[in-house]
C-alpha cells in the first residue's frame, strides 16, 4: 500500500531574472533613440540605449519587452524603488487638492511638514535647524553657497579632487571630477580651492596628505579667515565612491571650527539612507552647520533642499528664493519617501549593502588581474577596474544581459539600487557582473 506524506513539499522559486529578447535596442527602443538624437541637446551622457516604458520596483521594461534589473536607482534617485504604491499614493492625493502654488510667497502644511522633518533629521551642529527647499542636488549647492557667504561676509571656498556639487557655474566651480564638466566654462567662480579628497583603500592618498595640502593653502595662497565654507561629500559619489578614512571628517570638522570655517555636508548622494544610515557623515559622528540632500529625498520626482542651524539662515526675506522649489506634489513624496526610509528602508540599505559588498569582494578575489578595488557603504557601493575605459567595458557587458550599472570616476562602477533591493535580486546582479567580468576576462586572453 502506497501511503501518500502529509508533508508540505517545499517548492524552490527561482529568483526573478532579466529578459533581453534579441540584440539592443530592439526596434522601439532604437526608433525612440533616433528621434531623442534629433531634439535633444548633445550634452546628454547616455552610456547604453537603454528606452523606459515602465519600472516597479527594481525593475524596468523597455518597449519593445526586454525587463532591466536596475542597480542605477537613476543615479541614486529612486530610494523606494520605481512607482512604490505608497509614494504614488501620496502624489495622487496631493495633486489632486493642489499642484502649486510658489513656497516662496506662500504657506501649504505638506511643505511645512516636510521641513520640520528635515531639520529634525539633518546631521545639524546646530539643536535648531532651518530648511530652503528647491528643485535639484545643484540647486541646493548654490544656495549653500550664498547662505555661507551671507553668514560669514568670506569670500573664499574649499573644495575637493574628484567632488561632483552640481554643474550651474558656482557648483560647477567646487566640482573636480571630470575636465570635461568644466572644460569651455571659464571664468569659474573666483575664490575656490581644491586638495586632495583621502581614500581609506589607497595608502598614496592619506588624510594626513589631505591636510597638510590644506594647511599649504592656508599659508600661502589665502588664509583660512577669508574662507566662508568647506565643501565636502561624506563619501565621494560621481569621483567614484571613495569611502574616506575614518579619521578625515572628524578633523576636517576640528580645522573648520578652529577658523570659524562653517562645513557643508553634500549628502545629495550619499544621503536619505543609502549608506545605511540616513546620512553617510553620521558614520564617522560628524555634525555640519549646512547639509544639501536632493536625489533620494522623494523618490524620483524633483527636490532638493539644504538645510542650516538656525543661527545661520537668519538671512532677510528677497535674499534667497525659487518659483517651483517645495512643489506640494514633490513634498507629498518626500514625506511618503522619508516614511519609508523610517520603517525599514535604512535598515535594508544596511543588512543588503553588507550582503552586496561581500559579493563585489569574492568578485575582485576571482578577478584579480580586472578587479582592484570593492568598497562602499551599505547601498553605495563599487568595484574598481585594473585601467580606464575598463568600467565602460563592464557596463556594456552588463547592459547586453540585462543589469543596469553606471560608471565613476575613472575606473569605477557603481552600483546604488533601490533600497527595497532583495537578496535574491543581489544574487542575480551579482551572477551578471561574474558573466560579464569573465567575458572580458576572456577577451583580454584572447588578445
Amino acid at each position: 500500500m502506497i501511503v501518500e506524506s502529509t508533508e508540505p513539499t517545499l517548492t524552490r522559486v527561482e529568483p526573478r531574472r532579466p529578459v533581453v529578447r534579441g540584440p539592443l535596442p530592439g526596434p522601439l527602443a532604437a526608433e525612440l533613440v533616433a528621434r531623442d538624437s534629433r531634439v535633444f541637446s548633445t550634452s546628454m551622457t547616455r552610456v547604453y540605449p537603454l528606452v523606459i516604458a515602465s519600472g516597479q520596483g527594481l525593475w524596468v521594461t523597455d518597449p519593445d519587452g526586454n525587463q532591466f534589473l536596475d542597480f542605477t536607482a537613476g543615479i541614486a534617485v529612486a530610494a523606494t524603488g520605481h512607482a512604490h504604491p505608497r509614494v504614488v499614493s501620496a502624489i495622487k492625493t496631493q495633486a489632486e487638492s493642489f499642484l502649486h502654488m510658489a513656497g516662496t510667497d506662500f504657506y501649504y502644511e505638506v511643505a511645512i511638514r516636510l521641513a520640520e522633518r528635515l531639520a529634525k533629521a539633518a546631521p545639524i551642529e546646530s539643536s535648531s535647524a532651518r530648511v530652503f527647499l528647491c528643485n535639484s542636488g545643484t540647486e541646493a549647492v548654490e544656495g549653500a553657497m550664498k547662505l555661507a557667504r551671507w553668514a560669514t561676509r568670506r569670500p573664499n571656498f574649499l573644495a575637493f579632487y574628484g567632488a561632483f556639487h552640481g554643474r550651474t557655474l558656482g557648483s560647477l566651480s567646487l566640482t573636480a571630477s571630470k575636465y570635461i564638466q568644466r572644460a569651455g566654462f571659464a571664468p569659474l567662480l573666483p575664490g575656490v580651492h581644491h586638495v586632495p579628497y583621502p581614500a581609506a583603500d589607497d595608502t598614496s592618498r592619506t588624510t594626513e596628505e589631505t591636510f597638510r595640502r590644506i594647511d599649504e593653502i592656508f599659508a600661502t595662497v589665502a588664509a583660512p579667515d577669508s574662507f566662508a565654507a568647506v565643501f565636502v561629500e561624506p563619501i565621494q559619489g560621481e569621483g567614484g565612491y571613495v569611502v574616506p578614512p575614518d579619521d578625515f571628517l572628524p578633523r576636517l570638522r576640528e580645522v573648520t571650527r578652529r577658523h570659524g570655517i562653517l562645513l557643508v555636508l553634500d549628502e545629495i548622494q550619499s544621503g536619505m539612507g543609502r549608506t545605511g544610515r540616513m546620512f553617510a557623515a553620521e558614520h564617522y559622528g560628524v555634525r555640519g552647520d549646512i547639509v544639501t540632500v536632493a536625489k533620494g529625498i522623494a523618490s524620483g520626482l524633483p527636490l532638493g533642499a539644504f538645510i542650516a542651524s538656525a543661527e545661520i539662515m537668519t538671512w532677510p526675506p528677497g535674499t534667497h528664493g525659487s518659483t517651483f522649489g517645495g512643489n506640494p506634489v514633490a513634498c507629498a513624496a518626500a514625506l511618503a519617501t522619508l516614511d519609508l526610509l523610517e520603517e525599514g528602508l535604512v535598515e535594508n540599505a544596511a543588512s543588503m549593502g553588507s550582503i552586496l559588498l561581500r559579493g563585489l569582494h569574492q568578485l575582485k578575489t576571482k578577478y584579480p588581474s580586472l578587479v582592484t578595488d570593492a568598497r562602499g557603504k551599505g547601498l553605495m557601493a563599487a568595484i574598481e577596474l585594473d585601467r580606464p575605459k575598463m568600467n565602460d567595458a563592464l557596463v556594456q557587458a552588463a547592459f547586453r544581459r540585462g543589469l543596469l550599472l553606471l560608471t565613476a570616476g575613472k575606473k569605477a562602477v557603481r552600483l546604488s539600487p533601490p533600497l527595497t533591493v532583495s537578496e535574491e535580486e543581489i544574487g542575480v546582479a551579482l551572477e551578471i557582473l561574474d558573466a560579464s567580468l569573465e567575458e572580458l576576462a576572456a577577451e583580454r586572453a584572447e588578445r
